[in-house]
């Protein structure tokens, strides 16, 4: 029954701490992850990029700054969205079908990347 308990509290500690790491921390860890994956494959040229990431998220990350540049890659998609709704418009009155049919594929693609963004913490 002790062990239970103990291995209860444990794991409630350790959910705990990982609610509690920054939004840049978890950005940092998510690179790392990155760094080891590239490294297991040998792929140098994506471990440069990455440390240099790694030290510029270090320096200059802020939780905010994080939320902020999230916004505005959501306002950058929304944009996009009526960008290719307005296609599919034109299409539509243009009647041509498989232009229909391409302007909604694209904008489904683009609802999908919205729906991403906006299911993200930051």
């Amino acid at each position: 029954m002790n062990y239970r308990i103990t291995l209860a509290l444990a794991l409630l500690c350790v959910s705990s701490a990982s609610f509690a790491n920054s939004l840049c921390q978890e950005k940092e860890q998510d690179i790392q992850r990155e760094i080891s994956y590239a490294e297991k494959h040998n792929n140098q040229s994506r471990i440069e990029g990455l440390k240099k990431a790694l030290s510029e998220v270090r320096a200059n990350c802020t939780d905010d700054r994080l939320r902020a540049e999230h916004q505005k890659k959501i306002e950058k998609q929304e944009a996009e969205i009526a960008e290719r709704r307005d296609d599919l418009q034109e299409a539509k009155q243009d009647g041509d079908a498989d232009k229909i049919s391409k302007r909604e594929r694209k904008l489904q693609e683009a609802q999908e990347e919205l729906k991403a963004l906006e299911s993200r913490d930051y």
